[in-house]
């Protein structure tokens, strides 16, 4: 496959702009309290709830490759499944097989990195403006949904085990992201390596804020209705949608 066929195609994902990271962190809430709301308030635990997102998921990733060009809502549909599906994989890793926050997130980890190393390897880049073919598609899928749930066993660990809680836990993702964004306007640091740390660490930013908004008051959580706060997130993800245009990825505009 050669660059000019790559280029003569427009990415089936969004340029990377305010309203991209917005909608990310909002997707990533989302995803911790739709995904609870599933397994913890309905009661199907982690392992039928795990089931039933990954099916979403696949569902979602079919209707992606399958599609022409890209299609906003389509794409933040299968978003908010790899959120959801990061969330019960990350508990059902970190709880219901025993290996812990740092086994899960080490191991989680590992699979990141080496989807990365396996995309750039067998496609010549892992930036965001070539994701416009089944096979890149693939990888980019992947490589997000262990992101994600990598995100929520970091969340989880800042949040429950150094003794943080989720708002210290929100506040030193947050404080991280603000570092990467200065690192990208005022450095020379790969966007690309810059693009995914930041596309990583606005997982556990939302999965400690989701945890926030629904775990109880003797946890340091708010302990609002799950189904409302998912609801209500929702509504706000559909309002952004209809209220602003979403070009695709290019190296001239947004593009890493």
């Amino acid at each position: 496959m050669t660059s000019d066929y790559l280029a003569a195609r427009a990415s089936k994902v969004p340029e990377i702009t305010l309203l991209f990271w917005v909608l990310k962190v909002a997707a990533t809430t989302l995803g911790e309290t739709g995904g609870d709301a599933v397994t913890m308030s309905l009661g199907w635990g982690y392992l039928a709830g795990t089931a039933l997102f990954a099916a979403l998921f696949a569902v979602c990733v079919a209707a992606q490759v399958a599609a022409q060009r890209f299609h906003p809502w389509l794409y933040w549909l299968t978003i908010v499944a790899t959120t959801t599906v990061g969330t019960t994989m990350a508990d059902f890793a970190d709880r219901s097989l025993g290996i812990g926050y740092v086994g899960g997130a080490s191991l989680l980890f590992v699979l990141l990195i080496a989807t990365l190393a396996l995309w750039y390897r067998t496609m010549g880049s892992v930036s965001i403006d070539t994701v416009n073919t089944p096979a890149v598609e693939l990888f980019y899928w992947t490589t997000i949904l262990f992101s994600q749930t990598l995100g929520t066993a970091l969340g989880d660990f800042l949040a429950d085990t150094s003794g943080l809680g989720y708002a210290g836990g929100a506040l030193v993702f947050g404080a991280a992201l603000v570092a990467i964004a200065l690192a990208w306007w005022f450095t020379d640091i790969s966007r690309v390596l810059l693009f995914w740390a930041a596309f990583i660490l606005t997982r556990p930013l939302g999965a400690t804020v989701g945890d926030f908004l629904d775990k109880p008051r003797a946890n340091g959580g708010l302990a609002l209705d799950r189904f409302t706060a998912s609801a209500v997130l929702a509504a706000f993800m559909i309002a952004c949608l209809v209220a602003f245009t979403q070009r695709p990825a290019t190296k001239a505009h947004g593009g890493t």
